[in-house]
C-alpha cells in the first residue's frame, strides 16, 4: 500500500475512522470518504487501494486510539481500581460528543451489514483480546486475595465483557451516562 506526501496518512485515516464509525461500512460512500477525508479520489485509491483496505486499516487505527483503556486492564495493581478506571474512559469515549456514539468494533458486530470475512475476523478478535484481559485481571485479583476465590470469574468476565458492548449500544439512543456510571459502580461492588 503505497502512501502519497500529499496528506497526513494517520489524519486522513482518522477522518475515514469515523465516517465508518457513524455510518458502518455498507452505508458509507466513496464520496462520504473523499469529503470527509480531504483527499481527491485517486489519492484516496493510490492509499488504500479500496473500500475494503481502507475500512481495515481504519478499524486498526481505532484499535490503537483506543488502546490506552486496554493498558488499564494490563496495568492494573488492584482488580477494582483497573475494572473502574477502564469502564470512567470507556463510558467517556462512548458518550463523547467528539466522537460517533458507540464504538466501531460494536457498531460493526451489532450492524452485521457486512458479508466480508476479515471484518467478522477483526471484531472477533477484538472481543477475544478483551475478554482475554478481563479475565487476567480477575484471576490477578483471586489470587492476591483482592476477589474472592469462590466467584466464577469466567462469569465475571462474561458478564465485564457484555456490559462493555451493552454500553456502547446503549449510548447510540440516550445521552444519559449517568445510568452506565451507576451499573459499573454496582459491578464493582460485586467483585
Amino acid at each position: 500500500m503505497g502512501r502519497t506526501k500529499e496528506f497526513d496518512y494517520e489524519q486522513v485515516l482518522h477522518k475515514a475512522m469515523l465516517v465508518f464509525w457513524e455510518k458502518g461500512y455498507e452505508a458509507t460512500s466513496i464520496p462520504d470518504l473523499v469529503k470527509a477525508m480531504g483527499i481527491s479520489r485517486s489519492s484516496m485509491y493510490e492509499t488504500f487501494v479500496d473500500k475494503e483496505t481502507l475500512y481495515v486499516q481504519a478499524f486498526k487505527h481505532y484499535k490503537k486510539v483506543w488502546e490506552r483503556k486496554r493498558t488499564l486492564l494490563r496495568q492494573a495493581t488492584s482488580v477494582k481500581e483497573g475494572v473502574r478506571q477502564y469502564f470512567d474512559l470507556h463510558i467517556a469515549g462512548a458518550y463523547d460528543e467528539a466522537y460517533p456514539k458507540g464504538c466501531l468494533v460494536t457498531n460493526t458486530i451489532v450492524s452485521a451489514d457486512s458479508p466480508h470475512q476479515e471484518f467478522h475476523q477483526l471484531t472477533r478478535e477484538s472481543l477475544n483480546e478483551l475478554e482475554r484481559l478481563f479475565y487476567e485481571l480477575l484471576k490477578k485479583g483471586q489470587q492476591s486475595g483482592e476477589i474472592s476465590p469462590d466467584k466464577d470469574i469466567k462469569v465475571l468476565t462474561s458478564l465485564l465483557l457484555h456490559l462493555n458492548h451493552g454500553i456502547n449500544v446503549v449510548a447510540r439512543s440516550t445521552s444519559d451516562r449517568r445510568a452506565a456510571e451507576d451499573m459499573i459502580a454496582a459491578v464493582i461492588e460485586m467483585l
